[in-house]
């Protein structure tokens, strides 16, 4: 088996990676067999099923392609609409967030903190400073909540009731363990009510489970097919493996036992070779920065800067560097460093390991500040996911 973070991904080259690893599994006879295949574990704990429920600006429910004409008919069926009025493939997230105050003059950003988690972080700032109106729906009031016109505090995961699907495709219920505080509303209590004031009466309903009765019949007949999955059936078996496309289905807790996704049920091998990053050291910037995560803290850090122990364990950023590297440099372990990129720069205390490689620099990215880590980042993208390359760029390292 052949599993991964997200650092194959995150690159302008992502999709050739992933594909390559895919080849690979396929040549080896490692794909619909026990303890075989490719998987990647995504960055939140819901990254799989927020995909399978369509909402990226490319799909629609069950893994449907916004730009499939049978796709978006049975879905404008579900939602007694007209195929037409379903818009087009909308913009990847950091080609929206680059296009703020220009021809995206308002916005709202549901539980995501990009001041701080974007590529190229200071200029994404200073875009969502420019838009006429920010309105920012979360738990914590974040780095981009605290710029926002107006922010809706909305309930946390052990508020509300819904299901996450398991990187191996299992769909699990989970029930609110506790009540939110008075005045906070879900995030679908907080969608039925823009969609009323926009006009929109019917729909939008804020009972989880009629949102998953209207999935299931979204998703029917697509890959992620949902439809034959209902609460009961997640309570009394403790989770069904999509697709299931009936009431009666078992599930499918293994793909690609009898065939693959594909018009003759072949695998087909994907057409990839080997190219640079979208950015090369030089002389002016002869390292490589690569960013990624501490296991005290939690994507933007939004939630986990706020509790105690986790920042006695990780209170700050830090530059990883090689002993060589910091004794060409002329720094010591703790002292201060500076990072520049051609986007930016970041300062952090020095931390000296013969675990990286001499050539390379590492930052984890869950502060803002001086030490954040995205302002160095690079927003190319993969020309297919649309994905920036938050994991390789050039910079230069200098003592402060």
């Amino acid at each position: 088996m052949v599993l991964t973070a997200r650092g194959p991904e995150q690159q302008s080259k992502g999709t050739d990676t992933v594909g390559a690893w895919i080849n690979l599994c396929l040549a080896t006879g490692r794909a619909g067999r026990p303890l075989s295949g490719y998987g990647c574990l995504t960055g939140q704990g819901n990254g799989q099923g927020g995909r399978e429920h369509g909402q990226k600006a490319d799909q629609l429910p069950g893994y449907r392609k916004l730009t499939d004409p049978a796709a978006r008919a049975h879905v404008a069926g579900v939602w007694g609409v007209d195929p037409d009025s379903l818009p087009g493939p909308g913009r990847s997230a950091y080609e929206l967030l680059d296009a703020l105050g220009r021809d995206v003059r308002a916005l709202l950003v549901m539980g995501s903190n990009p001041v701080v988690s974007a590529p190229r972080a200071a200029h994404v700032e200073e875009r969502l400073r420019s838009v006429d109106f920010l309105a920012v729906a979360d738990v914590v009031l974040s780095e981009t909540a605290a710029l926002a016109d107006v922010v809706l505090p909305v309930t946390q995961w052990a508020e509300e009731t819904g299901t996450v699907t398991s990187l191996e495709g299992r769909v699990l219920l989970r029930r609110a363990a506790v009540s939110p505080p008075p005045g906070v509303r879900s995030d679908l209590e907080v969608m039925h009510e823009l969609a009323r004031r926009l006009g929109v009466e019917e729909g939008f309903s804020v009972d989880p489970e009629v949102v998953f009765e209207e999935l299931r019949r979204a998703s029917a007949g697509g890959a992620a097919d949902y439809s034959g999955i209902s609460y009961p059936r997640l309570v009394e078996e403790g989770g069904v493996f999509w697709p299931c496309p009936e009431e009666g289905h078992s599930g499918t807790p293994r793909l690609f036992l009898e065939r693959f996704a594909t018009g003759d049920g072949r695998a087909r091998f994907a057409d990839v070779s080997h190219r640079a990053a979208a950015e090369e050291t030089d002389d002016s910037f002869p390292l490589y920065l690569t960013t990624g995560r501490v296991v005290s803290q939690y994507q933007s850090g939004a939630q986990t800067r706020r509790v105690g122990e986790l920042n006695a364990a990780a209170p700050g950023p830090f530059v990883e560097m090689h002993p060589r590297l910091a004794a060409r440099v002329g720094v010591v372990e703790g002292e201060p460093v500076v990072v520049v990129s051609r986007r930016g720069r970041a300062v952090a205390p020095a931390r000296i390991t013969s675990g990286i490689r001499p050539d390379t620099v590492f930052m984890p990215f869950h502060w803002a500040g001086a030490g954040r880590a995205n302002n160095l980042t690079n927003p190319a993208l993969d020309p297919t996911s649309g994905m920036p390359e938050f994991k390789v760029c050039a910079v230069r390292v200098e003592a402060a």
